[in-house]
C-alpha cells in the first residue's frame, strides 16, 4: 500500500519529503507534483525501479524518460551542452520545458534512448519538486503520470491513490497541478526542433511554432 504524504504546495514540510526521499533511495516509485501535471519518479541508478516505472506507465525503452534536475549546473553534468544550447536552456529553466540532449556518461545507458543516446532533461519550477530534489541531492528520473489506458495525465492525488496504491510506493499530495504537458524541444541534432507544444511558451525561448 502506497504511503501518502500531504504537503503544503509552496512550503512543503521537509520531514515528509525526507520520508519520500528515503522511499526513493530504497528503490521506490513515487508520484509527485510538477509545474505541468503529476509525474512518476524514481532513483536514476536503480534498474529495478526504472523497470517498475516503465511498467506502471506502459512504455518501453524507446520512450524518452526525463531527468529532473535542480538547476542548470546539475543539468550540464548529465548532458552535452554547447554555448548556443546553454543560452536557450537558460531562457527556459526553471519552467515547463523538457529538452532532449545528448547524454553524458553520467547517465546509465539503460535509461537513455537506445539508438540515439539522448535523454530528456528538465528543471521544474514547482516548489515541492524542487524541495524534493534538494533533499535527494541528485536528479530524479521521471515520466508524466499518464496511465496506459488514458490520454491525459492524472492530476488529483486521491485519484492517483485510488488507481495506483498497489503499484507505486508513495504519493506526494500538494493539490492539483496545471494539467498541461511540458513543451518538448529536441536540441540533440543542433537546431532546436519542437517535438511537442505544451505549457511552455515558445516565445520565451525565442522560437516560433
Amino acid at each position: 500500500m502506497a504511503q501518502f504524504f500531504e504537503v503544503h504546495p509552496e512550503q512543503p514540510q521537509i520531514r515528509l519529503l525526507k520520508q519520500a526521499a528515503e522511499c526513493l533511495h530504497r528503490g521506490g516509485v513515487v508520484a509527485v507534483p510538477t509545474d505541468s501535471s503529476y509525474a512518476l519518479v524514481c532513483h536514476l541508478d536503480d534498474k529495478a525501479a526504472v523497470d517498475k516505472l516503465r511498467r506502471i506507465r506502459g512504455v518501453d525503452e524507446r520512450h524518452h524518460l526525463t531527468l529532473l534536475c535542480r538547476d542548470l549546473s546539475e543539468l550540464a553534468s548529465y548532458a552535452r551542452v554547447d554555448n548556443q544550447q546553454y543560452r536557450l536552456l537558460k531562457l527556459g529553466t526553471p519552467g515547463p520545458y523538457t529538452f532532449i540532449l545528448e547524454a553524458t556518461k553520467e547517465v546509465p545507458r539503460r535509461v537513455s534512448h537506445p539508438s540515439r543516446r539522448t535523454i530528456g532533461l528538465r528543471v521544474p519550477e514547482h516548489p515541492v519538486t524542487q524541495a524534493l530534489l534538494e533533499v535527494m541531492g541528485q536528479p530524479l528520473l521521471a515520466t508524466t503520470l499518464i496511465l496506459p489506458d488514458h490520454d491525459e495525465a492524472l492530476n488529483d492525488a486521491h485519484e492517483i491513490r485510488q488507481a495506483l496504491q498497489k503499484q507505486v510506493d508513495a504519493i506526494v499530495d500538494a493539490g492539483a497541478c496545471p494539467l498541461s504537458p511540458t513543451t518538448v524541444i529536441d536540441l540533440s541534432q543542433g537546431e532546436a526542433v519542437v517535438l511537442r507544444q505544451g505549457r511552455g511558451a515558445l516565445g520565451t525561448l525565442g522560437l516560433s511554432g
